[in-house]
């Protein structure tokens, strides 16, 4: 064991003070925050102009109802957000409406404009052409004001009082609370967790992949140069197995405790809410833990290449069961309680992301904290002795790549 601590010491300092180790221990977290903010800051970004819509609807019926319920969409300084048009007027061929309508909204006299058929009918149609596919936000804003105008117009014919149009235009937001034991209610943004979980899941895919990439080819440069040969001679194939998966794991957990440092400094000057760091002790033991997996078949993988071409194609499809929680974060947060959540959270491969987005998410039960949590001790163990069979052949083995049937060999040998 003292051999092992001595080579995960050299594996450690070795990368800790490359510059690609310090690099990316401000890049990373900046890179994940940036496209976590950037398009909802882009999304949200408010209009600074007036943007005029032309309104066809040669019924007559919706043009003025709408342009009402419109108005309550203002810019900073103010000013009505749209200018709505009417470009039907008392014209009541809609082909050469249209067709000068369409020239122009593609001249860009016009932001676009909306062309309602059957109007005044229960088959009323609607659609809004524009040179460009259309602003998400802008859709949105015209359909509900139409929606408004069409429902005004309803109530009006049937003789309703108007001043209920205000009470069915009055929305009641629906905000989310996750319970707590003690019965209250959490104040706490439930997207914001889930986000902060998310970027969890990032980190530690990230981590897993730069790592073991830097792992691989730590080994690939070792056996090019034969240094591999005379680290062997020194200690024994497992201690050098266990030394650079101690070593390598070392790093990635002093990594995630200094952005977890940096993520509570953050949180002293309200840029992140404290209790982001709730879960902060069990999701950074499945941080942990997933890191220790990955990283021991990492040290198989790249006992058994000679180049990083032969890597790369190996690790390609190991990246694939990396991002598969992806893929499943979303049905997560809808449906925690699903089967397949369930499932995932007892597979090695997909523990630690999954009960990193769980624990956020909803209570978890402590017995499948603890059940998963041997899961992936158990694993571990198991991919460490795997890697140790295959590891203590491969990084002496020069030339062609071992076939499936050798390494079946290798792992029957004791």
């Amino acid at each position: 064991m003292k051999k092992a601590l001595i080579v995960a010491k050299w594996e450690f300092y070795e990368k800790v003070f490359t510059k690609t180790f310090l690099i990316s221990l401000i890049l990373t977290p900046t890179i994940i925050i940036t496209f976590a903010i950037l398009p909802t800051l882009l999304s949200n970004q408010e209009d600074n102009s007036i943007k005029t819509i032309g309104v066809v609807d040669t019924s007559g019926t919706y043009f003025n109802p709408m342009r009402n319920s419109i108005e309550k969409y203002k810019l900073n300084n103010g000013q009505p957000n749209y200018l709505l048009i009417n470009l039907a007027g008392t014209q009541k061929n809609l082909s050469e409406i249209k067709k000068k309508s369409d020239e122009e909204a593609l001249s860009g006299k016009l932001e676009g404009y909306l062309l309602i058929l059957n109007g005044g009918t229960d088959s009323v149609k609607i659609e809004y052409r524009s040179k460009n596919a259309g602003n998400f936000k802008d859709l949105n804003k015209l359909e509900e004001s139409f929606n408004l105008a069409r429902i005004e117009t309803k109530l009006s014919k049937e003789g309703t009082n108007p001043s209920i149009m205000k009470y069915i235009s009055n929305k009641i937001e629906v905000k989310p609370i996750k319970i707590e034991k003690s019965g209250e209610g959490s104040k706490s943004d439930f997207l914001i967790l889930f986000f902060t979980s998310f970027v969890f899941i990032i980190l530690l895919m990230m981590m897993i992949l730069s790592s073991g990439g830097m792992l691989i080819r730590s080994l690939v440069e070792e056996k090019s140069n034969r240094l591999i040969e005379i680290l062997v001679s020194s200690c024994t194939p497992n201690e050098l197995l266990a030394g650079k998966v101690l070593g390598l794991s070392s790093l990635g957990l002093a990594q995630v405790l200094i952005w977890t440092i940096m993520g509570i400094v953050l949180a002293g000057t309200s840029l992140v809410p404290m209790y982001v760091f709730n879960n902060i002790l069990p999701i950074f033991g499945y941080f942990a833990l997933g890191f220790i997996f990955y990283t021991s078949i990492f040290v198989g993988i790249g006992s058994i290449v000679s180049t990083e071409q032969e890597a790369q194609q190996i690790t390609s499809y190991l990246s694939l069961i990396i991002m598969l929680p992806i893929v499943v974060a979303i049905p997560a947060i809808q449906n925690p309680d699903s089967l397949m959540v369930h499932i995932f959270s007892y597979i090695p491969f997909t523990i630690p992301a999954i009960m990193i987005l769980r624990l956020n998410i909803g209570p978890i039960p402590l017995w499948e904290i603890f059940s998963s949590t041997v899961i992936m001790i158990g694993s571990i163990h198991l991919s460490i002795s795997i890697s140790g069979k295959i590891f203590k052949i491969g990084i002496l083995s020069y030339g062609k790549r071992p076939s499936l049937k050798e390494l079946i060999n290798w792992l029957k040998e004791k």
